[in-house]
């Protein structure tokens, strides 16, 4: 019982916020629509079963007249069904991809705001596919969230419905035992309460595993189609490594968790639909059973023993919603589970440490310069990295940063550009500064080459020529015939070119302060040098902060930093002041 109030708690959690959200009249709208229309058809299905009665009553007398009047009352109500059926289905999609709009959009926009997705990387939340619950996991909670919570509707209004009806067929047609009449009041309605508690018990009883096993096949899949992905991408690492046979035994391992627990699932379907099956086809017998007696001893006609058998089926049918839906319901909450989940990561992510517990972003009013006070950078289990007491870097400067690897460089990056949340301390950006990182292997989105070019900025920002003009200046004139042609450029380029492209995104967004994490590590010295010199030239107001282990950058840098140990520390102090012209 604790489950399912948790469970039924999560789910309005998550799906309440859609119908308090702008597109609320139009979700609420197509909601109540949908609900009548079931309503409808219990109304209609009421009326055919009254319907059964004079039906077969009409047959059993040979009434010809009436037996024509009730073919087109059939007509009329089947017509009427088939509209409200069709209609209903058409609603309850629009209002699902409206629903599964908003939601995707609102996931989205938490998943991807300030650098959430990162963080839960670095926490380790995002290890079960993200990607997944904003696709596959949205979509199947609204498709089964409106079906099951439409079909218990439907279920408890056609059993207050129909036990009306079917209490007042017992007292009609008495339990008729050895030519003896029990007078039971409602004992159909009890007999089909008794079949119904009887039949859901069992059910629960062998498809409960199935809630475990649907959430991690839901786990196991999501994880063999990511390490598909990750093969794609790298394949030219892998074909170069020879790995292929490597990473056909690596995925085939992780499909065999897919296979194994897939046999689970079947084994466990398989008693549960040996046993729901059974369920239902004694059910079509059993009012039979109980009715048969009574009207072989002439107490009812035949059109009050199908009316009979057919609300019988109605209350039995609906007192045994979850029997027939079980696999359903096993599904849906294994996809709550991981949507829940879901949203603890990203909260978790987005969650503001006390004080002194986390490193402080500070705007610095009427300053020019990045300060870093007192700043003590973590990895994400606590140990200490990176240190820098009192530290600035000052307007139009240009700091090479050195040290060996593993000492933190790109890790104070990260916590400069405020996506690395661990450790203390305060970090003071001058404010509306706006600040550039290329990493060694930069981003670009699939798509035109002038989107990735001009990327996270709109497509109409720059004008053609200003794109071109960049990729010439930074040596990829054969490129500037191609910005409307799509690619996945991160393939289609070497990593030299991917370099290049980047800092031509630098070139035309002109940012005050721009941060190269060995941005030209790819490059050969000499074509290095150049693009520098391009920087220094096209960018002169701009603060150029270079991750680097080559000599040759010092001469392209006013101030050279390096990260020095001191115990389990690495200390970010000065080095030198270069004398080369290079840097001036």
């Amino acid at each position: 019982m604790n489950n399912i109030r948790a469970t039924l708690a999560t789910v309005g959690r998550i799906a309440a916020p859609y119908f308090r959200s702008e597109d609320k009249w139009a979700g609420r709208g197509l909601l109540a629509a949908v609900i009548l229309i079931e309503l409808s058809l219990v109304a209609i299905d009421v009326l055919v079963n009254q319907w059964y009665s004079r039906f077969y009553n009409y047959l059993q007398d040979r009434n010809w007249d009436g037996f024509v009047w009730e073919v087109g009352v059939f007509i009329v109500l089947a017509s009427a069904s088939v509209a409200l059926s069709v209609y209903q289905l058409y609603l309850n999609q629009w209002l699902q991809i409206r629903w599964r709009n908003w939601l995707t959009r609102h996931y989205l926009g938490e998943w991807l705001d300030s650098a959430t997705h990162y963080r839960m990387q670095l926490k380790g939340d995002a290890a079960d596919n993200p990607d997944q619950r904003i696709t596959e996991d949205v979509k199947t909670f609204v498709e089964q969230t409106l079906t099951l919570g439409i079909g218990l509707l439907s279920a408890i209004v056609t059993l207050f419905s129909f036990v009306i009806i079917l209490w007042g067929l017992s007292n009609a047609a008495p339990l008729h035992i050895s030519g003896v009449d029990l007078a039971i009041p409602g004992y159909l309605v009890w007999g089909a309460l008794v079949y119904a508690i009887f039949g859901t018990a069992l059910t629960h009883w062998i498809g409960s595993p199935l809630v475990n096993l649907n959430f991690e096949q839901q786990r196991y899949e999501a994880d063999f189609r990511f390490n598909l992905v990750r093969v794609r991408e790298n394949s030219e690492q892998i074909a170069l490594l020879d790995g292929e046979r490597a990473e056909r035994e690596r995925l085939l391992h992780r499909f065999g968790f897919v296979v194994g627990n897939w046999y689970a699932i079947m084994s466990r379907t398989k008693r549960l639909t040996a046993f729901t099956t059974s369920y239902a086809q004694a059910a079509v017998i059993f009012p039979f059973i109980l009715t048969a007696p009574a009207y072989f001893a002439g107490k009812i006609q035949l059109g009050g023993m199908v009316q009979t058998a057919s609300a019988f089926g109605s209350v039995q049918k609906a007192l045994s919603f979850f029997v027939s839906a079980y696999r359903s319901l096993a599904e849906w909450r294994a996809v709550v589970a991981r949507l829940d989940g879901f949203e603890m990561s990203i909260a978790s992510a987005t969650q503001r440490p006390t004080q002194g517990e986390a490193i402080a972003i500070a705007p610095a009013a009427g300053s020019r310069e990045i300060g870093l006070d007192q700043l003590l950078v973590k990895l994400p289990n606590g140990m200490p990295l990176v240190t820098a007491v009192d530290f600035t870097i000052g307007a139009s400067e240009r700091v090479l940063v050195t040290g060996p690897s593993g000492s933190g460089k790109s890790t104070l990056f990260r916590a400069i550009a405020g996506i690395w949340p661990f450790g203390n301390g305060t970090i003071a950006i001058p404010g509306q500064a706006r600040l550039m990182m290329l990493p060694q292997r930069p981003y670009f989105p699939v798509g035109p080459l002038r989107d990735a070019i001009v990327y996270p900025a709109g497509r109409d920002v720059f004008k053609p020529g200003q794109i071109r003009d960049a990729l010439v200046a930074v040596g990829l004139p054969k490129l500037a015939v191609r910005l409307e042609e799509d690619g996945h450029w991160n393939r289609m380029l070497s990593l030299g070119e991917q370099q290049r492209l980047g800092l031509a995104r630098a070139l035309l967004h002109k940012p005050d302060y721009l941060f190269l994490d060995e941005a030209t590590a790819s490059l050969d010295e000499p074509s290095e040098a150049q693009l520098y010199r391009l920087l220094r030239e096209e960018l002169p107001s701009t603060t150029i902060v270079s991750i680097g282990h080559r000599s040759t950058l010092e001469a392209f840098h006013t101030r050279n930093v390096a990260l020095v140990r001191d115990g389990d520390l690495h200390v970010l102090k000065g080095v030198s002041e270069p004398a080369s012209s290079e840097a001036r």
